[in-house]
């Protein structure tokens, strides 16, 4: 029962508002493209360029006698550097590809032994990484303890301080290039034991768990299945097998079982092979001549399986991308791109519609097969830097996440990534083509965002249409960004509502979250006013009998100035200035 005030007192109530300080989730980019290394077409988060490196590579490659840089890291690079806080990378591959595992020694009693003959194993290791590039299978080490396939892309293992009298020994990941007198330790797993009952068992310190790309045969729906029990600690390996495990490695007295003594693995170093995929590169494979078939090794159709996975609305980002893709000559997956975008409705899709040294005729015409405010295009091409030190011609796609980044970060997301202050191209040394005010007219007339180069050869985002063809709010870049953070903040207010008790208590709790926090949007210049019904008026009987709960929100985003006009007039002497 309600507390009331009867006769003269004071009656203290507690409102707990301290939940109208909570902010949106800050969600970053999504990129789909190839790398090195990695897992494969396994959604992984990175919070900043070195960690991606650390897991998909350095990003460079060799390509006839050149080094290059992918794409994808001249991309993330970018983006990191603009400001970006995480970012969800698929490494795409071509063909099939596969971890490379554990190789033996001379020792019967240590690792894997080609022949298969688990007699002789204690456990085994697998990359998280796949490819062939993780092989450098070499029987023994040679002298200086090298090996000769050994590159700073795979690793080796070694095993240390193996102590019978408890059971426990140490295992080291190292760099694959490195040597007996210079190792380069990556990983130091200690105290390990191949008892099942021990908090130190092999797969629980380390891990045995590997993720997989599978598709529903009943749906055609592709999904991440989680494999093994125990959660992956390392960041190069893990146990896919433990031959030599044990139950007990004591007796009820204390003492060791000698029995089980020759399960221990012997004080050895090894390498790693069974590493399946080629990267397939070539020099026409990179920058302005990656060609209308090949993206850095990579077909269109490559593609198709991660655009699928990242339908899942269990992956939140709010931009997403695919360098190298184009929708002139890869129509499928660039629409897939934009459809990924339409049936999420918590991102934009930054897409490209031509290849380098396209005519202005060509961009427009396939902008205007487009019609979505979910994508944004832009262009021209851009000449960068890459990580190699090379100048390289890139797709807009790979640099524009990192000026939404820079705006988010100095800005809002409500704000034009665009202009002079937003839109600056600071790493860019020039554009494909130095566009006239009548291109730049063409372009924005066809919902394609000129990249503008004016005097100084300063390099500016000078648009932020969407590609809706009809004219409203949505049309501009800023606007459906603005909607895209109020609903992802919203819908996280209302799944805590899920099944709550249909009254007003329940509305009254979900608009004393909301309304505080539109107002600090219209306050940070997102809203010209707002207002939000969820009461008797929307939702009668019939609603509630049909356990349903309907909110309305009605919104007035700010607009922007992207047209300004400023009449000079000149007076004569004496004249009276208008008042």
């Amino acid at each position: 029962m309600a507390e009331t005030l009867i006769s003269p007192g004071v009656l203290a109530r507690e409102n707990d508002q301290s939940f109208i300080q909570r902010q949106p989730e800050a969600f970053g980019a999504a990129l789909i493209g190839p790398s090195q290394l990695g897992p494969v077409g396994i959604p992984t988060k990175v919070t900043s360029f070195s960690q991606w490196q650390n897991i998909f590579g350095s990003g460079l490659a060799v390509s006839g006698a050149q080094e290059v840089e992918y794409i994808s890291a001249t991309s993330i690079r970018n983006y990191f550097s603009q400001g970006g806080e995480s970012l969800l990378f698929t490494r795409v591959v071509s063909g099939s590809f596969g971890s490379a595992f554990t190789t033996p020694t001379s020792a019967s009693n240590c690792l894997i032994a080609q022949s298969g003959n688990l007699a002789l194993e204690s456990f085994r290791l697998k990359t998280i990484s796949e490819g062939d590039i993780l092989n450098n299978f070499q029987a023994a080490d040679s002298a200086d303890g090298t090996l000769t396939n050994g590159t700073a892309n795979n690793v080796r293992w070694e095993v240390t301080t193996v102590d019978y009298e408890t059971g426990k020994f140490s295992l080291l990941i190292r760099r694959g290039n490195d040597s007996t007198n210079n190792k380069v330790i990556l990983e130091t797993w200690s105290d390990l034991s191949l008892d099942v009952t021990s908090p130190r068992y092999i797969a629980k310190v380390i891990g045995d768990s590997f993720n997989s790309i599978v598709t529903d045969s009943s749906t055609g729906e592709t999904y991440v299945k989680s494999n093994g029990n125990y959660k992956n600690n390392s960041n190069y390996v893990y146990v896919s097998l433990v031959p030599g495990a044990i139950n007990g490695y004591f007796d009820n007295a204390g003492a060791v079982k000698s029995s089980l003594t020759s399960s221990m693995p012997i004080p050895s170093s090894g390498s790693f092979v069974g590493g399946s995929g080629g990267l397939g590169l070539s020099t026409a494979h990179f920058g302005n001549l990656i060609s209308q078939d090949n993206v850095n090794g990579l077909r269109a159709v490559d593609f198709t399986s991660s655009i699928s996975l990242l339908n899942n609305k269990e992956y939140t980002f709010n931009v997403i991308t695919a360098p190298g893709l184009n929708y002139q000559n890869d129509t499928t997956e660039v629409a897939s791109l934009v459809t990924l975008a339409e049936n999420k409705q918590d991102c934009i899709a930054i897409i490209d519609l031509v290849a380098y040294n396209a005519q202005l005729g060509t961009v427009t015409t396939q902008a205007g097969s487009i019609n979505s405010s979910y994508a944004a295009t832009y262009w021209p091409w851009l000449q960068v830097i890459d990580g190699s030190g090379n100048p390289t011609w890139t797709p807009p796609s790979a640099l524009i996440p990192g000026v939404y980044a820079f705006t988010d970060k100095s800005s809002e997301p409500w704000f034009a990534p665009a202009g002079m202050i937003r839109g600056a191209l600071g790493n860019v040394i020039r554009a494909e083509r130095r566009l006239t005010t009548g291109n730049r007219d063409t372009l924005y007339t066809a919902n394609v965002n000129p990249i503008a180069t004016f005097p100084g050869n300063d390099v500016v985002v000078f648009g932020q249409k969407t590609l809706q063809k009809q004219a409203s709010a949505l049309d501009r870049v800023n606007v459906r960004r603005l909607l895209i953070s109020l609903k992802s903040f919203i819908s996280q207010i209302a799944d805590n509502l899920v099944f709550e008790q249909n009254t007003a208590a329940t509305r009254n709790n979900f608009l004393t979250q909301v309304n505080p926090y539109l107002e600090t949007v219209q306050q940070r210049q997102g809203l010209y006013a707002f207002k939000v019904v969820m009461d008797e008026t929307n939702n009668g009987p019939d609603v509630v009998d049909r356990n349903e709960l309907v909110g309305a929100i009605y919104l007035q985003p700010t607009k922007t100035a992207e047209f300004i006009m400023l009449d000079f007039n000149i007076l004569p002497t004496g004249a009276t200035f208008p008042s």
